[in-house]
């Protein structure tokens, strides 16, 4: 029985097939001539009633002769179906984003390790999660990884699931408590769902309990991902937990691990060197090391550690691929009635304060808490204020219902979650109001009858300043989102918002929605013109808004500022298409709360990121600066708020904020200049990027293949807004029913850049749209049936006259393939890659290889007047007749073309010892896809020489 390697063509069943990889002497992976991914087939040799034979590649004929405007199209639809394309990368074929050159930087880090171990900080909106996810798509597409798990937060799961399917064709499942029991039901005894499910985004919380976490650790797939990292250190019991499984996975030294964080240091060293440790376990030396013992290891981790800033991101020739952002202040006073309540509810969270001294800790701490909760929800809204007021502090309940005596632990914990902002890494999405409620009194019901009279903008200037301001942001053209702290805030400013601004579609999201419910309602907002959003902290992580947004609004200030960047980067990030992002800070100018915030936090915050480049966490010691800051505020009576310097005004404790900003800058910039990632220049990155996009098509390529398809086949694109509405109803039958297959039907919207306008599909090169046209053409390419239409799609083969040539000049399109065989230890994996390859010959001159933009320029030129059918049959004739004879010089390019993929894949994935060996043979006979002769315009060239 014959072996047919990858790569080869064989005849069975009567069509012709390629042979793919994971074939062996018994069993063959088919896939059709012209046919895609969907095609494939598995066939076994000794069941088939006709013996399965060698093939070759049909040449083409004069019967499949068009107008030479239709060349071109062979070219784009030979390209957009390529999957397995033999540039530099395996991956790129298989992916629907465009990744930016910077974005590559650690795909090439990652590639030149044998086991990847690598830390991706790079700043918020950059595109971690595409830089992640791309190595293990390459990974994956090079054989040397079958399965994958991404480690996140729970409510970045669907984020992450969405990501990986729609951009990078993984199919993954998510894995937490109310999803792991249904994946788990059907799997028979002893049996793992990370086998049976290759492709897995896992609950860091769901799977951290060491019983789970001895589990995973036996089963877990060899790829993992980490995305907020930085919540697996081993300060705190959770994120112990979460050290510990982390550890555990990196004990085998062949798992690759990739980490991602927005903030590697969170002020805490410890906790910062630990994380570095689990890329290689010295590294967490480099703490207590003296500064000379230091280099050769330093040297190391910038191979495992990239951090790119947006200012880094300039050099790469991309930072039009960021907004530029405008930030602003606008304040209002606490004037009227308004301000009287603000001053009566300071006055009785301080009495409440005072009145608990010299009683036991537990009520100190809860008349405490129940003070700061009171502070913090005056300074948001009437409505949290009294929800707040009307809700009695409770820090935990027992299962009947009733308070019970709770440790103080559980009371500061719960109440911190509550009335702070949470840990820096780990900050708060709850967004409920915090019970103020501690006793029962004539003075309390009073408090609550103020507040509930003081909603609306006459009463509220906090409010009335909104109004005011987004006013002029939605009269500016800009759609902003209005950021708050609690869940009465946001439900009190929809209702107001709504009936300001009539024309516009007002929604609030808000922690009482499901994280689906969460993402139905910000894209149904989309489907209106003029939108805004008011949400709480729990959009500030998750939910990407660049699409639908262009403006963030702080309506409570966050006491911490990595929540304020958090904010801004749901809009400011990788792919908002605005060129100007608006962010505007609202605060009460004569609001003690908001000043310290403003002047011992959120300001100096803002300084250090604009000295250094970054954001650096606020070192905050778990709470307690924050803590005894809004103490020295509820103790401060009487002096106006901008007497003196902040310093002065909030005491001992802003002087000790300010001691621990310091000490965090000065830490920050020694890390930076010690970890800082240049390693990696455009230079080294850019040739590989282009060469890869130059063989598989890029964005253009899609948008001109796509319009030219569908205007051949009977439904022009409409332009529409900024995008473009395709009716499948006009398309052929077949065509119609391989779309519906793909579940495309009806009119469809869609659009070639990224990210698409709101409510169309971004078509890119992997899209059922691309494949079902480009197979449609390609079908009608190879029928080599007599047709009498000259205008068809796609040409097989066609001569012209043009002025492009000065020669008479044959242009040949290749479709080559290659095996590439990959040694590591003793594993050898087989894999095949297909390019398609345009030739040329002047003359009598030996065909030469043409570069994409030479392609272009040929098959893309006009012809100047029209070839009599039979002299193009006689040019053509000629050229068939003489294939055989040129089959040499075609099997010597396809042989530099395969020593040319091995030298890109041995630069790219380093071949040293312990890293593997590359073979690559190229399949041959090649296959000649297309034939065509250009001639000079003679006609032309004389009148260009009278006029001389």
């Amino acid at each position: 029985m014959p072996e047919f390697l990858p790569g080869s063509l064989v005849s069975a069943r009567g069509r012709e097939w390629i042979v793919l990889p994971d074939s062996d002497a018994q069993t063959l992976r088919l896939r059709p001539l012209g046919g895609g991914e969907r095609d494939e087939t598995l066939i076994y040799l000794p069941l088939e009633r006709q013996p399965v034979q060698a093939a070759t590649f049909p040449w083409p004929t004069l019967d499949q002769a068009r107008n030479h405007s239709a060349s071109q199209m062979l070219l784009d639809a030979l390209q957009l179906k390529l999957r397995s394309g033999a540039g530099p990368f395996r991956s790129f074929g298989n992916i629907a984003v465009e990744p930016r050159a910077y974005q590559l930087v650690p795909l090439l880090m990652a590639l030149k390790q044998p086991t990847v171990r690598l830390l991706i900080a790079d700043d918020v909106g950059i595109g971690k999660t595409i830089e992640g996810a791309l190595i293990a798509r390459e990974l994956l597409d090079r054989g040397e990884v079958q399965r994958l798990t991404v480690l996140c937060p729970p409510h970045l799961c669907e984020q992450w699931q969405r990501e990986l399917v729609e951009r990078f064709h993984i199919p993954a499942v998510v894995v937490r408590s109310n999803t792991a029991d249904r994946l788990e039901r059907d799997l028979p005894p002893g049996a793992s769902l990370f086998d049976a499910h290759p492709y897995t985004v896992v609950s860091l919380d769901y799977i951290k309990s060491e019983r789970r976490r001895e589990a995973f650790q036996r089963f877990c797939p060899e790829f993992v991902i980490v995305d907020e990292a930085h919540t697996c250190t081993q300060a705190g019991q959770g994120r112990q937990q979460r050290h510990q499984l982390l550890k555990g996975l990196v004990a085998d030294p062949e798992r690759h691990l990739v980490l991602l964080t927005a903030t590697p240091h969170s002020g805490d060293e410890d906790a910062f060197f630990n994380l570095l440790g689990l890329l290689r376990a010295d590294f967490a030396q480099l703490k207590d090391l003296p500064a000379g013992q230091r280099s050769d290891l330093r040297e190391a981790l910038s191979r495992h550690f990239v951090q790119r800033r947006r200012p880094d991101i300039a050099e790469w020739q991309d930072t039009s691929m960021f907004p530029d952002r405008k930030s602003a202040e606008i304040t209002y006073r606490l004037t009227g009635a308004w301000g009287q309540l603000f001053n009566d509810v300071l006055t009785y969270a301080r009495e409440l304060v005072e009145r608990s001294e010299g009683q036991g800790l537990r009520e100190q701490r809860m008349n405490w808490w129940a003070a700061l909760a009171l502070l913090r929800c005056i300074s948001s809204s009437p409505a949290a204020a009294v929800n707040a007021l009307r809700t009695r502090l409770q820090a935990a309940q027992s299962e009947e219902g009733i308070v019970g005596d709770v440790s103080l632990e559980d009371l500061e914990a719960q109440a911190s979650d509550r009335v702070l902002d949470g840990t820096e890494d780990a900050l708060s999405t709850d967004d409920i109001e915090p019970g103020a409620q501690t006793e029962d009194s004539q003075r309390l019901q009073e408090l609550v009858a103020s507040a509930a009279a003081l909603a609306g903008q006459q009463n509220d200037p906090k409010l009335a300043k909104l109004l005011e301001h987004l006013a002029v942001l939605l009269k500016d053209g800009f759609l902003p989102v209005v950021f708050c702290r609690y869940i009465a805030t946001a439900h009190y400013l929809a209702a107001a918002l709504q009936e300001k601004f009539k024309s516009a579609t007002v929604k609030a999201v808000t922690g009482e929605l499901t994280p689906d419910e969460r993402e139905a309602a910000v894209e149904q907002l989309g489907e209106s013109e003029v939108r805004i959003l008011v949400a709480t902290d729990c959009l500030s992580e998750g939910i990407n808004l660049q699409n639908l947004f262009t403006a963030v609004v702080h309506y409570d200030l966050s006491w911490n500022p990595t929540r304020h960047e958090q904010r801004e980067g749901r809009v400011d990030r990788f792919g908002q298409k605005a060129p100007e992002v608006r962010s505007t800070m609202l605060y009460g100018e004569d609001n003690p709360v908001d000043g310290a915030v403003l002047q011992v936090i959120l300001r100096k915050a803002e300084s250090i990121r604009k000295e250094l480049g970054v954001l650096v966490p606020m070192p905050d010691d778990e709470g307690k600066l924050t803590q005894a800051l809004m103490n020295a505020v509820l103790l401060r009576k009487g002096a106006p708020l901008n007497a003196q310097s902040q310093l002065d005004l909030f005491g001992e404790p802003a002087k000790q904020i300010d001691l621990a900003w310091q000490s965090a800058k000065e830490k920050a910039k020694q890390n930076r200049s010690i970890f800082a990632q240049r390693r990696l220049k455009p230079e080294d990155v850019l040739p590989e990027w282009r060469k890869s996009s130059a063989v598989l098509g890029g964005e253009a390529d899609v948008a001109r293949f796509v319009s030219r398809a569908a205007n051949q086949l009977g439904s022009p694109l409409q332009p529409v807004k900024q995008h473009f509405k395709l009716p499948t109803e006009h398309l052929p039958v077949a065509v119609q029913e391989r779309l519906v297959a793909e579940g495309l039907s009806g009119t469809l919207r869609i659009d070639f850049r990224q990210p698409a306008a709101q409510g169309a599909t971004f078509i890119h090169r992997t899209h059922p749209l691309v494949s079902v046209l480009a197979d449609t053409l390609l079908e009608q390419a190879l029928d080599d049936s007599p047709s009498g239409d000259e205008a068809a799609a796609v040409a097989r083969a066609g001569a012209a006259f043009v002025s492009a040539v000065s020669l008479k000049t044959t242009v040949l399109l290749l479709r080559i393939r290659h095996q590439l065989t990959v040694t590591h230890g003793s594993s050898t994996r087989l894999l095949m890659c297909e390019e398609a390859v345009a030739v040329a010959s002047a003359g009598s001159e030996p065909f030469n290889e043409l570069s994409p933009e030479q392609t272009r320029e040929l098959l893309g030129a006009e012809a100047t007047r029209n070839m009599p059918p039979p002299l193009r049959d006689r040019h053509l004739q000629s050229a068939l007749d003489a294939l055989p004879e040129w089959q040499t010089q075609f099997e010597a390019i396809a042989k530099a073309r395969a020593q040319s993929l091995l030298l890109d894949h041995r630069r790219v994935r380093e071949a040293a010892e312990g890293r593997g060996s590359y073979q690559v043979t190229a399949s041959l006979p090649v296959d000649v896809m297309g034939l065509y002769v250009l001639l000079p315009d003679v006609g032309a060239a004389a009148n260009i020489a009278v006029g001389a």
